[in-house]
């Protein structure tokens, strides 16, 4: 069982994609899991073939935990990845979602939904009358983000800054740049948000890392973690991989994408576990400032509030004073403010 975050101890087994005698190649999804935040699906860490699946779908193991064997060339390896079932299960991802929580096998339910596809009515069905008033999952989730929040604060010295950015300039540019695309071609401002603090990571990369062990690591790649929040009321933060060397439009394109796969419990595993820095934005909900909590183990969280009718926007700052200080984090958000008055270079 993979460790998808540091509050992660055990994970359920969801579903597998492949069967025993099946030949897999490196990044290819195998499983699915959850991780009491929502499903993950999980890629292989290498090739071979699969042997013997030592969990089944519904068991809930620790992190760490073998859960299939995998041979490759001469010999036998332990694959600490997650196995399936005989054949690919159909299930909607609110029906999957449910059956975690009331720890139901799926490979034991007929799906009376198209294609046999397996429909919330059809877990409902096959539970008990006790487990259907239950909101087991949900209340999980709360609980898997009071304790990581909890940690976060009790064990990372948090700082905060705070500097407002005048936007004109971007938003004008953003304007103009839309006019001349059609519309599914056209970004929001927050992609240019996402794009400026790149940028400025490139020049303070001490903010794009973890702190594991007592000893800061810094990620030689920008995973840009987006907070997601989700229809049951959890929060996810997953990340649009390798975001350093996307463009404006790709950045708008995945984000879409990410968002709209958390909330259908369609991640992949590095999306959650490879987050190396992470960007609130609540100024759609008409916040004006949001000083975030770190998500360990990394040391930074940059947040935006709304924008004002002057066109400015409040950015924030929650660092880990054990890596950077004030004074190369009023350095890192000025230059996020100074790379968003030249919008036409990102």
């Amino acid at each position: 069982m993979p460790s998808l975050g540091t509050e992660m101890t055990h994970g359920t087994l969801l579903e597998w994609l492949v069967k025993v005698g099946d030949k897999i190649k490196p990044h290819e999804i195998i499983a699915v899991i959850d991780t009491d935040k929502t499903a993950i699906e999980i890629e292989s860490f290498g090739e071979g073939i699969i042997e013997k699946f030592l969990v089944r779908p519904g068991e809930k193991v620790p992190v760490g935990t073998v859960m299939a064997l995998v041979s490759g060339g001469q010999e036998t390896i332990e694959k600490k990845a997650i196995p399936q079932t005989s054949k690919k299960i159909k299930i909607t991802p609110r029906a999957r979602k449910i059956a975690s929580a009331l720890n139901i096998d799926i490979s034991k339910i007929n799906g009376t939904g198209f294609d046999d596809g397996i429909t919330e009515k059809d877990i409902r069905k096959a539970s008990t009358p006790l487990a259907l008033g239950k909101e087991d999952h949900a209340q999980s989730m709360k609980e898997v983000i009071a304790a990581a929040t909890e940690k976060s604060k009790r064990e990372i010295p948090h700082y905060y800054l705070s500097c407002e950015i005048n936007l004109s300039n971007a938003l004008n540019w953003l304007e103009n740049y839309n006019n001349t695309h059609s519309v599914t071609e056209r970004i929001l401002y927050i992609a240019l948000l996402i794009k400026a603090v790149v940028h400025a990571l490139k020049k303070f990369p001490e903010f794009n890392g973890f702190y594991i062990n007592d000893e800061y690591k810094p990620s030689p790649k920008i995973h840009m973690g987006i907070a997601v929040s989700l229809r049951d009321g959890g929060l996810i933060a997953p990340a649009i991989l390798n975001t350093e060397q996307q463009s404006l439009a790709e950045i708008m394109s995945n984000m879409i994408d990410l968002v709209s796969r958390a909330r259908a419990g369609k991640l992949k595993g590095a999306e959650i576990s490879d987050s190396s820095i992470t960007i609130t934005n609540l100024g759609e909900l008409g916040v004006n400032s949001v000083f975030g909590i770190i998500y360990p183990p990394q040391v930074a969280l940059v947040g935006f509030g709304k924008i004002t009718t002057n066109k400015t926007i409040t950015a924030t700052l929650s660092a880990d004073h054990r890596v950077t200080n004030g004074l190369t984090g009023s350095h890192f958000l000025s230059t996020i403010d100074k790379i968003l008055q030249e919008p036409e270079k990102l």
